[in-house]
């Protein structure tokens, strides 16, 4: 361990303990790196950029460099950067720190796999446990919520945002909002489901399971307005329990409008109900 010989690291960068730099990284000025942070080899960080703690980068890693915003004159400051610990970040990945025009800082959180290829883009906010699978993007001032997951080839749409526990099918094209729990896949992103594997996974119950399916069917397979069908929601026994109101409160804060169904479901107007079932795997 340690900072191998042909590394660069400009005055100024900050590195925690045990911080091991490989071949040709270069760490620019305002850098810091928290305890125990692996760069590979051939790793770019530069910018207004903390990486936290028990972090691995590999090669060709390009991280805190200036963003793409058209908006931007060369020689503009870049933003902040604030990646947490115990991420994972693969070849060829690129990050980008906040602009002005966004709230000045792009946030990522703990315990991340951002795979060959991905890309997250200036001022968006990821959260936690968030899986960016081969070559998927989110552009700039998207916000991926805790325990998503982005199949290969996704892309994220400015402004979008993925809820907790989404799963997004590979290769769709997310322009509206993903709501929470939900299987989303195509061009453009249809909502074909509930991510019943991912809530197994996460230790939610067979109840909870239950709840969240009954919600959909109310909320997107259901007769009326989308409107209607929020109030129908927040009026009933459901809306008691607070993974029904994670969803609810996430579709009614939308400002882009959430993923459509999928069609070739028949709604019964009389009761609301799917005349299939809207299970779905992680």
């Amino acid at each position: 361990m340690g900072i191998h010989p042909t590394a660069i690291i400009a005055p100024g960068a900050e590195l925690g303990k045990d911080v091991d730099i490989g071949p040709y990284c270069t760490v620019g000025p305002q850098v810091r790196i928290g305890e125990r942070t692996r760069l590979l080899a051939h790793v770019v960080i530069d910018g207004d950029t903390v990486l936290g703690a028990d972090c691995e980068v590999y090669p060709f890693a390009a991280i805190g460099c200036h963003p793409q915003d058209k908006k931007l004159k060369a020689g503009d400051p870049s933003g902040k950067l604030r990646i947490g610990d115990h991420n994972r970040i693969r070849e060829h990945v690129t990050i980008h720190g906040g602009t002005p025009f966004g709230g000045g800082t792009t946030t990522i959180g703990d315990h991340n796999m951002l795979l060959v290829g991905a890309h997250i883009g200036h001022d968006a906010t990821v959260g936690n446990h968030v899986v960016f699978t081969n070559g998927a993007m989110a552009a700039g001032h998207t916000i991926i919520g805790d325990r998503a997951i982005l199949g290969a080839m996704v892309g994220i749409h400015q402004f979008a945002r993925v809820g907790k526990l989404a799963m997004v099918g590979a290769g769709a094209m997310v322009s509206h909002d993903a709501p929470p729990f939900a299987m989303v896949q195509g061009d453009r992103a249809k909502l074909v489901g509930v991510n019943l594997v991912g809530l197994h996974r996460n230790g939610y119950t067979p109840a909870q399971k239950a709840l969240v399916k009954r919600v959909f069917r109310l909320l997107f397979w259901r007769a009326g307005t989308l409107h209607q069908r929020l109030e129908f929601v927040r009026n009933s026994a459901l809306h008691r329990d607070p993974v029904c109101r994670e969803v609810v409160d996430f579709v009614a804060a939308s400002r882009r409008g959430v993923c459509s169904p999928r069609s070739g479901r028949q709604v019964r107007a009389e009761t609301g109900e799917s005349s299939g079932d809207i299970s779905a795997t992680a």
